[in-house]
């Protein structure tokens, strides 16, 4: 997917974003602790390009899918789009942003009402703003079902009578039915058949060519994400760990939370999965109520120091473009090919998606 990468203002920015969910107990519901779910997130999304973030279950990532959308309310934080603040815009006024902030939800059975008739479903967007497209609500519906795979005739069926690919289409139908500048897409295959993915990720591709969209793709499958996004940030326990390009991302993780994820990605050739080795990882992924000190990823680092557990590393930029929050960063490739004239190390996980970077 083509990205803007040298657009003047970004058309979603990120600043310092928690969301912290509070734990009570008792009668008097008196407040015990908290779930960090996200805590202190930064990043920004260009016009056009696409962002893709991936992390483990419970890393905080659909949350703050949710908190951009502003279908959560932070904790604090700033988020805004097109230069406007929307942190804490009210219903009344964050409606009429609904119609350029759109999203795609992980569930394709969950998320359709299956009392309505996709006609109804496509259409309640233009309902909910008062917006009468030309031609009539009823026209356009069945063209957007022709945008996304599907015939007009399936205006009056119902959702049970789709398949879950079918039913993502339809949830893609509504998402674009107000023509949204900014669409998150919350694991928008994980609940598909494996057959069925790379159709919905290829429609996901072809609609930002025609319509000009800008993507938050959500995911935890790291081939999915290499296929569709510009830029990568990785997510571990509420906090970004490293974002950068997705070549420079494969090629060279510095990360090693994400060279640990990259190493379990399956390469079809034998002979670059004995080159590059599995990360094995051990334990489990902490609790977000009780988060350890310092570096959040060193219980299960095999580079953890003293510093690691006494000082929270920032996210800085190692070389242009790519930033990453470790004390221990992983060694540069072409930094080490030049001091010893040699050529780049080969390729970690350079075949989660293709057989080389596209």
């Amino acid at each position: 997917m083509g990205g803007a990468p040298d657009a003047p203002e970004p058309l979603l920015r990120v600043a310092g974003l928690v969301k912290h969910f509070p734990i009570t107990k008792g009668v008097l519901r008196r407040k015990a602790g908290a779930v960090q779910a996200v805590d202190g997130v930064d990043f920004d999304v260009r016009p056009g390009e696409t962002l893709g973030v991936v992390g483990e279950s419970g890393c905080g990532k659909s949350t703050m899918g949710r908190l951009i959308t502003r279908l959560l309310e932070p904790t604090a934080g700033r988020v805004e789009f097109e230069g406007r603040d929307i942190t804490h815009l009210g219903p009344g006024k964050m409606r009429p942003l609904r119609r350029d902030i759109q999203m795609i939800f992980q569930d394709p059975y969950g998320s359709l009402n299956p009392r309505h008739t996709v006609g109804s479903i496509v259409g309640t967007p233009f309902r909910l703003q008062q917006v009468t497209p030309e031609g009539g609500v009823k026209k356009e519906v069945q063209r957007l079902l022709e945008l996304v795979g599907l015939s007009p005739e399936h205006y009056n069926r119902y959702p049970h009578e789709f398949s879950g690919g079918q039913r993502q289409r339809i949830g893609i139908a509504r998402a674009l039915a107000l023509k949204p500048k900014l669409v998150v897409a919350d694991e928008p295959v994980s609940a598909l058949d494996v057959s069925i993915q790379a159709q919905v990720v290829n429609l996901l591709d072809d609609l930002q060519r025609e319509l000009g969209l800008t993507y938050v793709i959500i995911a935890h499958d790291l081939s999915v994400i290499r296929h569709v996004s510009d830029r990568i940030a990785v997510m571990y326990l509420g906090k970004i760990v490293e974002l950068s390009d997705r070549a420079s991302l494969y090629a060279a993780p510095l990360h090693p939370y994400t060279k640990a994820l990259l190493s379990a990605v399956p390469v079809p050739d034998p002979r670059r999965r004995t080159e590059r080795g599995r990360i094995l990882l051990k334990g489990d992924v902490p609790s977000p109520i009780s988060p350890p000190s310092g570096c959040r990823f060193r219980t299960r680092c095999w580079k953890a120091t003293d510093v690691c557990a006494e000082q929270e590393p920032p996210l800085v930029a190692l070389r242009t473009g790519h930033q990453v929050a470790c004390h221990h960063p992983e060694p540069d490739p072409a930094s080490e090919g030049a001091a010893t004239g040699s050529g780049p190390a080969p390729a970690a996980g350079g075949g989660a998606a293709r057989g080389t970077e596209p």
